[in-house]
């Protein structure tokens, strides 16, 4: 690995700097002047506690030389006056600063709250190609990094860094202004060593820093992936496989955090010692200034306590430098969310869809995920209003893309699709699929109740509307049937529900929607032959009056479609209805022959499966 350059360096910050005004505006809200005026309050209480923090030691100088110069009256007034005065100043610099936060606070929660919030709604926006290249752990772990990584910004930068800065100059002010540039230069040397010092130990330090991240977000995405996908884990019996593929993200990150703590103990050593000989350095002129009457033993105390005070926030430095150093890292990585551009985006101006009748049209579409591998390829086909058109075909044909291009999911690389004549692609995404109801056939439920999963169809609805969709997907009664009701909750995407049971819900959100189309994709495929006859009836009604759009390949679920059309490598081979394209004796009715076949094979099967139970 190369070694870092200065050119390097120069880039980073400025990387970071540019980080530093993307987080600028979210502090000075333009449409908020209460949260301005808390942002210029807590300046001002900022400058009152440094203010008041340097007072103390000047304080403590006169107590001790008041005391000093007649110790046979400590309880005189003016002793005891500068002694009340000296505790009333160290509260009022520590009361400013807690004030400080608490006027401040809700800037920054505002702050944290509104980038947030954009981050989320962008990623929303984002399209399907970029989530389905990216792991959820990973992703909303950056976005958990980088809200944390705000706060630590506002409060430690703004009020710990800064003010810090600003103490260190004024204390070699006033060491300069009462004694002589000496005392002012060997604080100013001594602090610059030291902040040196941990700059250079840090910046070595950050390379473990960045390795702990590495193996968290590792072994977090594993995790939950693994928790995501916990019933194949447990049908496959790889709990112990999932536990060593964790343990191993976990050992990255124990021996990145051990190699951390230990260069920790290194760089506090070294703070130590540059602070040791520096207090030693600037307290022995002192003390040489004593015994040569210029200064007074309270001159001698309040460099000390000078020191010491400012020994404290230095302290933190390091760590608080490294903490700067990633959090402008975890937000440089939550920013760089918000720079990535949908592919599929609404054109300048789009108007809503109209949707008059709901003829859908796929005119000569062409399509392909990769364009080295075409998917699509000439697809047209039109869907009447009110009308119910299928497609078929083997695995991989090409069915849910055709879906997945009428919800512009993607855009096509060529042809166009059509609802009622306007191109999808210039009008707004949002009205398009507010027009489309879909049945997926990989249902993912909320992690939430049964009826907050139906009513999601359509949050604003009401209960009975609720209850009338569920009766229509047949899936009330047996809501009603366990012993929460309605209120049962589904566990992580729908767990605890069967497949059968997950798609009915997922039919029942699509009733809800009340969408001028309908498009079901494999709307069944996870039925039994029973609950698929009994649900059959209720599709049918559903789509009533409906531009439906069938994709399926069990083909007794299409056999009532006015067309049906047979896609093979992405090609329409064959058109027409049932039973024109069993009359063909074509690619259909060979799918149909099969298909029924192996159904035959299937009850056979259970048949004899019965008869050799033993009794």
């Amino acid at each position: 690995m190369r070694p870092t350059t200065f050119t390097d360096n120069a880039l980073d910050w400025r990387k970071q700097l540019a980080v530093v005004a993307r987080l600028l505006p979210y502090l000075w809200p333009r449409d908020r002047r209460d949260l301005r005026i808390r942002v210029m309050i807590a300046i001002v209480l900022l400058v009152l506690a440094k203010v008041a923090n340097v007072y103390v030691p000047i304080l403590l100088k006169h107590a001790t030389d008041a005391l000093d110069s007649d110790p046979a009256n400590l309880l005189v007034a003016v002793p005891l006056g500068v002694l009340i005065a000296y505790g009333a100043v160290r509260a009022a610099a520590r009361c400013f600063g807690e004030l400080r936060d608490a006027v401040f606070a809700r800037v920054a929660q505002n702050a944290i709250r509104r980038v947030g919030l954009q981050v989320f709604q962008h990623l929303h926006r984002l399209s399907l190609r970029y989530h389905l290249d990216r792991q959820t752990g990973g992703l909303s772990r950056a976005i958990e990094r980088g809200t944390k990584s705000i706060e630590f910004m506002l409060f430690f930068v703004l009020f710990n860094i800064i003010p810090t800065i600003l103490e260190i100059f004024m204390v070699a002010g006033i060491l300069w202004w009462m004694f002589d540039w000496r005392f002012a230069a060997l604080t100013l040397g001594t602090i610059a060593v030291y902040v040196w010092i941990t700059f250079r130990i840090t910046e070595w330090r950050l390379r473990f820093r960045r390795q702990m991240n590495a193996a968290d977000s590792d072994a977090n995405t594993r995790a939950v992936d693994s928790l995501l996908n916990f019933e194949t884990v447990k049908s496959f019996n790889n709990e112990a496989y999932e536990a060593r593929r964790y343990d191993a993200g976990l050992k990255l990150y124990e021996d990145a955090a051990t190699k951390s703590r230990v260069s920790l103990s290194a760089l506090n050593g070294a703070q130590a010692v540059v602070l040791a000989i520096g207090l030693t350095a600037i307290m022995t002129l002192a003390a040489f200034g004593v015994a040569a009457g210029t200064l007074t033993v309270g001159d001698f105390v309040m460099v000390n306590a000078y020191m010491i005070q400012l020994s404290v926030p230095l302290g933190l430095l390091g760590s608080v430098y490294r903490e700067i150093k990633q959090s402008l890292v975890d937000m440089e990585v939550m920013f760089g969310l918000l720079d990535q551009t949908p592919d599929v985006l609404d054109k300048p101006g789009a108007l809503p869809l109209r949707v008059t009748k709901g003829e859908v049209a796929f005119d000569r579409v062409d399509f392909g995920y990769d364009p080295r591998r075409p998917i699509l390829k000439d697809v047209s086909f039109t869907v009447p209003p009110g009308r119910k058109l299928a497609v078929v075909g083997p695995t991989g044909a090409g069915k849910s893309t055709i879906s997945r291009l009428l919800y512009r999911f993607y855009d096509v690389t060529g042809g166009a699709v059509r609802i009622d004549g306007q191109d999808i692609r210039e009008v707004t995404q949002d009205s398009l699929r507010a027009a489309i109801g879909m049945v997926p056939q990989d249902t993912v439920l909320f992690n939430d109740t049964i009826f907050y999963n139906i009513a999601y169809g359509r949050p604003e609805t009401s209960e009975e509307e609720v209850y009338e969709a569920a009766r229509m997907a047949q899936i009330h009664d047996f809501a009603l049937s366990l012993p929460d009701g309605y209120e049962t909750r589904v566990g992580e995407r729908g767990l605890k529900l069967s497949g059968g049971e997950k798609q009915r819900v997922a039919i029942a959100r699509a009733i809800l929607k009340r969408p001028k189309i309908m498009l079901f994709d494999e709307a069944t495929s996870a039925l039994d032959t029973g609950t698929e006859r009994e649900i059959q009836a209720a599709l049918a009604q559903v789509a009533e009056g409906r531009t439906t759009l069938m994709i399926a390949h069990r083909l007794s679920t299409v056999i009532d479609a006015d067309e049906i059309l047979v896609l093979e490598n992405g090609e329409v081979v064959e058109r027409g209805t049932h039973e024109r394209l069993l009359a063909r004796q074509g690619h259909y009715a060979i799918m149909w022959q099969r298909q029924q076949e192996a159904g035959l094979e299937e009850a056979d099967a259970a048949l004899r499966a019965v008869a050799e139970r033993p009794v």
